[in-house]
């Protein structure tokens, strides 16, 4: 009887620290390296987006109005006959606002408030061109129907999904590839990925609304154009196991 309750003792005090053992070698947190990848895709844009306005004056805000629908119609049939659709053709901004006084103040002289002496109407329209060839020639087009406040144009890609899945792709290889170098220089064998997470994409997008426009030269010349290049972009995070 004594020697089997000295053999279960013995046995008892060999499997607790096993056990132990056992427990705190689950509790240490997995090895793991974490690395980013950037991919990038260089590709020439297909489509542009202009935006052209009219901003006119008068004494009352009808006159300022009516001379503004008069000069935006034309300017907008204009995109239209130029080969803008329908459906790319839209108002971005339309304000009314008055006109102040701007009296000089003489030292000493009291405060004059300002006084309305007019109105200004501003309507801007956005289209988008899907041939870039008729860029330079609607810009020159709706200048010359009237448009006195232009933006862009803003060159982007029309359908980037596929250039971004590539960009994408590109993103993983360059983070697995700087994983191995990592691995190799610390001497560890690389396991599972255990997480990937995608830090984001980027492609250019169209100009969606005139911000305050520019002033353009009046006298007839060739409108130069040149889209470039851009570049379409994706990042990702990877966690990957250490064996």
């Amino acid at each position: 009887m004594i020697n089997r309750l000295l053999t279960a003792a013995m046995l008892l005090s060999l499997s607790v620290p096993s056990a132990w053992a056992d427990h705190h070698e689950a509790d240490k947190p997995p090895r793991t390296i974490t690395v980013s990848g950037e991919g990038k895709v260089k590709v020439k844009p297909d489509t542009a987006s202009i935006s052209a306005g009219v901003v006119t004056e008068a004494e009352t805000a009808r006159e300022a109005l009516n001379k503004n629908s008069d000069q935006m119609q034309e300017v907008m049939a204009g995109m239209r006959e130029a080969g803008i659709a329908e459906d790319d053709l839209q108002t971005a901004q339309f304000s009314v606002s008055p006109v102040y006084s701007r009296m000089p103040r003489k030292a000493g002289a009291p405060r004059v408030d300002p006084k309305i002496v007019g109105y200004r109407v501003s309507n801007t329209a956005t289209g988008i061109i899907r041939n870039l060839n008729d860029v330079g020639p609607i810009l020159d087009k709706v200048i010359t129907l009237g448009a006195n406040s232009v933006n862009g144009p803003s060159f982007f890609v029309d359908k980037p999904g596929p250039l971004l899945d590539e960009a994408r792709k590109k993103a993983v290889a360059n983070a697995l590839r700087k994983a191995n170098l990592l691995a190799e220089a610390a001497e560890v064998q690389l396991g599972a990925i255990q997480t990937i997470r995608e830090g984001g994409g980027y492609a250019p997008q169209p100009l969606m609304m005139n911000r305050g426009g520019m002033a353009m030269d009046m006298e007839a010349k060739a409108v130069p154009i040149a889209a470039g290049s851009q570049e379409i972009r994706a990042s990702v995070n990877i966690v990957i196991a250490i064996e």
